[in-house]
């Protein structure tokens, strides 16, 4: 089904499911620049790397407990080797909440605590397997020691502090110069609470100044939606220098919302691929995971909200058994993943994770869009979705490492790299040849393919004026971000000489300006099994 055809029925589905679910515009949102300059203040952006070596992203994890955040988790503990993990921290939301039964709050939505500890002993068991495939695995007790429980009684909750507050203020004060990268799943209220512990205990010293710029400059908030009220009550106001990377809506489209989306994109989302390649044979790690009408019931959860129960299957057609449920939280680690993309180094060059616009200085928002070649139109959401196959091949393969013991019985990534190197500097109407060199662990064949990602080019060959982009709306909910074409709009023009072989030729434009950017990419993919790929990102710039 295309968006075309069948967007508005999947629309008013998609808002019922989440207005029972409690997925309604009520949430909290980020105000835009327009509307909070107060607390959204200019700082540096986030640090970019000039060397383009590998360097693990350090990273905490907080989450609500949802049934896409477990299978964020599920997916997250394969790919725990890309990062450095610092904690795992249980929290509330908008949406869940354990309840406190002395303040006589009710439990919405709670599916306790029990569920990440058999997760994670499941991941112990496949944990020489993996460390057989690649190495960094944490070790499994080091990860249960850093799994720490927040502010989960109700949603918002910031006042008490808990375990996990105070785990995360150690990091947040700790004297590690890397960025620390906050995952926020859930609510942002435990990280608030840790925030106005250190505020609480240095406010009044002559050390606050120090100590407020170390933690405002350490810390990255990647927030997935706004699940309570703690980032615009707390954060923003009294921490504006916090950088901020909000997913407003792209999340979606990894989540609930896929089958909004032409089938092009989502043929390794659909249960057929899904029994294949992740869920059979797979152990009980993968066992875990939840798929439409699979039998696997969340405890704590309401019974509309049982997606794998046979009454959802019948009563939302549209799904199959096995099909993809959701994963909205997982491009907060794909964007950590160092595949060559280079996300990392600005949040505006996009990567598995999507591509964000700049804000304020401080301030990253899902509002800049690629060309989506199945809709023919410009949307941001396409920025994340242009990469599934790649993603669900990547995730297939490392659930194959959970199950072999043996390096040779599995397959992996080739590694790749540019010749000429990755930052290039070029004048108007030079011609370029960059070569690429593939290697594979496997001994596998390599094919080679170059493309411009013209999107994320400060260059832009098109003159014609842009329309204006309008959201895509499932009744007060923000589905996504869209424009149709200009009239006499030019796409991407650059001929790619080669652009199937691994040497590339191309000529700069004629009418590039000094400081116009070109953002070229190569890929190298195996014909093991998934085929498995590498990218290299190339920016060039005009003289």
């Amino acid at each position: 089904m295309t968006k075309k055809t069948g967007f508005s029925m999947l629309a008013a589905l998609l808002a019922c499911m989440l207005i029972m679910s409690g997925c309604t515009s009520t949430a909290p949102q980020v105000s835009d620049n327009q509307g909070n300059q107060a607390t959204e203040q200019e700082g540096n952006q986030p640090e970019q790397t000039t060397d383009n070596e590998k360097q693990k992203a350090r990273t905490v994890i907080t989450t609500d407990g949802e049934v896409d955040d477990m299978n964020s988790v599920i997916r997250y503990l394969y790919y725990a080797n890309e990062m450095d993990l610092a904690g795992i921290v249980l929290t509330s939301s908008v949406y869940h909440y354990a309840g406190d039964k002395e303040a006589g709050i009710e439990p919405f939505r709670w599916t306790g605590t029990q569920w990440l500890y058999d997760m994670l002993n499941a991941y112990e068991e496949i944990y020489p397997n993996l460390s057989t495939h690649a190495d960094g695995y944490p070790k499994p007790e080091d990860i249960r020691a850093m799994t720490k429980i927040g502010n989960i009684s109700d949603k918002g909750e910031m006042d008490k502090e808990t375990e996990g507050s105070e785990f995360l203020k150690t990091l947040f004060l700790d004297d590690d110069s890397r960025d620390l990268v906050v995952q926020t799943w859930g609510g942002t209220n435990t990280t608030a609470r840790a925030l106005k512990s250190i505020e609480e205990q240095y406010k009044d010293t002559s050390d606050w100044a120090d100590i407020q710029k170390k933690v405002s400059d350490k810390l990255l908030l990647y927030i997935i939606l706004d699940q309570d009220d703690s980032y615009n009550e707390y954060i923003a106001k009294n921490w504006p220098d916090i950088r901020i990377l909000n997913d407003q809506s792209n999340f979606w489209h990894f989540a609930y919302a896929w089958k909004l989306h032409a089938e092009e994109v989502n043929s390794k989302l659909h249960g057929d691929w899904m029994s294949k390649n992740l869920l059979n044979g797979h152990g009980k790690l993968m066992d875990m995971y939840a798929t439409m009408g699979d039998g696997k019931m969340i405890e704590g959860e309401l019974a509309e909200e049982q997606r794998g129960s046979a009454d959802y299957l019948k009563n939302n057609p549209q799904y199959d058994k096995y099909d993809f449920i959701s994963e909205g939280d997982s491009p907060s680690f794909f964007y950590l993943i160092d595949n060559g993309l280079r996300s990392m180094e600005d949040p505006s060059y996009g990567g598995w994770g999507g591509r964000f616009g700049v804000v304020n200085d401080k301030l990253y928002r899902n509002n800049v869009l690629d060309y989506d070649p199945y809709s023919k139109r410009y949307e941001a959401e396409y920025s994340l979705m242009r990469w599934f196959d790649d993603i669900q091949n990547d995730f297939a393969a490392r659930a194959d490492w959970g199950v072999t013991d043996r390096y040779e019985d599995a397959n992996h990534n080739p590694t790749l790299t540019i010749k000429e190197g990755l930052d290039l500097t070029a004048a108007p109407g030079e011609q370029l040849t960059l070569h690429a060199e593939g290697q594979d662990p496997d001994g596998d064949q390599l094919t080679y393919k170059w493309w411009r990602y013209f999107e994320a080019d400060t260059y832009q060959e098109s003159k014609e004026q842009e329309g204006k982009a309008t959201p895509e709306m499932a009744g007060d909910l923000q589905l996504g971000l869209q424009r149709s074409l200009a009239k006499d709009e030019k796409l991407d023009e650059l001929e790619l000489q080669g652009k199937d072989t691994d040497t590339v030729t191309f000529q700069v434009p004629e009418d590039a300006k000094s400081g116009d950017t070109l953002h070229i990419i190569a890929e190298v993919q195996d014909d093991g099994e998934h085929k498995l790929k590498h990218y290299q990102r190339v920016i060039v710039t005009v003289q």
